[in-house]
């Protein structure tokens, strides 16, 4: 209840204060590529059910047909503006609306497509007690994912057998820690991680 009480009163807070920074992350989107502003797929979420999750659209339109993982942050299908959205997870905005709807958390287990969930063991399958986050443990270890997969030979495979694994040890290790205070900390440790990068 505390977290949730949280969660909402800073989403509502930050929707606020960052207002007019979306009216110019979407004008620059406009001009920079055709196409929408947001970028909306299905995740999986609490109790295993899917959601749409939210981002300011970083690809050229269609993009998803090319491949589902992002490999390096040069990769062709990224927009001019959308390099810099990414750089400094401006892209992941949006998701304080997930946040408002309950779909999501500030700290929780990053959502995943359902079709990498299908790979999941029946123990893995226990990050579903709680909401995804758009922070967490997992998140901060795995800050330069892409990059990973960009040098990677086979980046489908290695995204599978090396970095989903991991990431999940990482997000049992959250649901084991949480707390209301272990969750501020990963907070500001994101923040700290985004202004020095």
């Amino acid at each position: 209840m505390i977290k949730r009480c949280f969660d909402f009163t800073f989403v509502l807070i930050g929707l606020i204060l960052l207002f007019p920074i979306f009216l110019i992350i979407i004008i620059l989107i406009k001009f920079d590529s055709p196409g929408p502003v947001f970028f909306v797929q299905s995740r999986v979420g609490k109790n295993n059910k899917d959601f749409n999750i939210y981002k300011f659209r970083t690809m050229r339109i269609q993009s998803d047909s090319k491949g589902l993982l992002t490999l390096g942050n040069h990769d062709s299908r990224i927009t001019k503006a959308g390099y810099i959205l990414r750089r400094y997870k401006i892209d992941e905005f949006p998701q304080l609306i997930n946040i408002l709807k309950g779909d999501m958390s500030f700290v929780g287990p990053r959502p995943e497509l359902r079709y990498y969930v299908n790979f999941y063991s029946e123990d893995d399958m226990r990050i579903f007690q709680v909401r995804p986050g758009i922070t967490g443990l997992a998140s901060l270890k795995y800050r330069n994912e892409v990059e990973l997969l960009e040098k990677a030979e086979d980046p489908e495979k290695f995204f599978i057998e090396t970095i989903i694994p991991d990431k999940l040890k990482y997000n049992k290790e959250y649901i084991k820690k949480r707390n209301f205070f272990f969750d501020l900390k990963l907070i500001m440790l994101t923040v700290v991680k985004v202004i020095t990068k």
